[in-house]
């Protein structure tokens, strides 16, 4: 069985809805996300996701789990902060990088953030979508 570890910085958004469509697409996988921080499941990464038709409401933001990330298959990060703070692996763990943007830093209108969250979880659903462990 396959297990995949999705990392970002605050574990809010980006891995969030990795983990989110991962589980949806993979059911046959083991799949979690954790941030570097915990900075608290966002409203607005759960309200991108019912939108398509996933529930993520009940996902929690927690931190890097050792054990877990030494016991992976697979290991994402979603940002350069994750990626740069992310503990070493060993040689047998992959390792890839989506370097996306952070929906919680968009600023404007609330239509406008709200098209910034739809453009980052679509491109999270495709780059799941194309993924083959």
């Amino acid at each position: 069985m396959t297990q995949v570890y999705f990392l970002c910085t605050g574990n809010s958004c980006r891995s969030q809805i990795a983990e989110g469509y991962a589980k949806q697409m993979h059911p046959e996988w083991i799949i979690a996300s954790a941030g570097v921080e915990q900075h608290g499941l966002n409203p607005r990464a759960v309200a991108v996701m019912a939108a398509d038709g996933v529930d993520i409401s009940q996902h929690t933001s927690k931190l890097i789990d050792n054990d877990y990330l030494l016991s992976s298959d697979l290991v994402i990060t979603l940002c350069g902060d994750a990626r740069d703070k992310c503990p070493v692996t060993p040689p047998t763990i992959e390792r890839l990088h989506w370097g996306l943007n952070d929906p919680a830093q968009a600023t404007g209108t609330e239509d406008e953030i709200m098209a910034v969250f739809r453009e980052v979880r679509d491109e999270i659903k495709k780059q799941i979508e194309n993924l083959a462990v």
